[in-house]
């Protein structure tokens, strides 16, 4: 039981982390809207790198970008909510029961990797070359997330005994 509850939590914990990460994209706009527009925009790179044919300088492609990615954390944070609850209204039936209320967690726990490894790391990391940047490399933040995220989905699904 124990075991089962800390699964709980720590997907609880995973969903409080990305709510307070949307919340504060959307109450800090325009701080957060600047780092995606360096990102994307690649002007704080290495100066002679021979990358920023990449670069995308359309304001209106860096707000659907800053959109897409609200979005995916919002979704990450909505369904680790979902699964926090499913899995601690299942604490006490039987291992199937269990397992199958893992679900939400599972899903939102794998958009929440999909966000930061995908999206801050190989696409803002690699492509845009974020990495080269001293002041907008968003890297090393995404992979705590990352490994964070990838520890918490690899404890969840563990078989649960009765």
């Amino acid at each position: 039981m124990i075991v089962r509850l800390s699964k709980a939590i720590l997907v609880a914990s995973i969903a409080f982390f990305a709510t307070l990460v949307v919340f504060g994209n959307v109450t800090d706009y325009g701080t957060n809207l600047a780092f995606v527009d360096h990102v994307l925009d690649m002007d704080t790179l290495f100066p002679d790198t021979t990358i920023r044919y990449r670069a995308i300088a359309s304001p209106a492609l860096h707000r659907l970008a800053y959109a897409l990615i609200i979005a995916a954390e919002a979704a990450t944070a909505v369904l680790c909510w979902i699964g926090a609850a499913r899995m601690l209204a299942a604490l006490r039936r039987d291992a199937a029961a269990f397992r199958d209320a893992k679900a939400f967690a599972v899903a939102g726990l794998t958009v929440g990797f999909l966000v930061w490894q995908v999206g801050f790391m190989s696409i803002g990391g690699e492509w845009f070359g974020m990495w080269m940047s001293q002041q907008w490399n968003g890297v090393p933040s995404a992979f705590r997330f990352v490994a964070t995220i990838l520890g918490v989905l690899i404890y969840v699904v563990l078989p649960d005994g009765d």
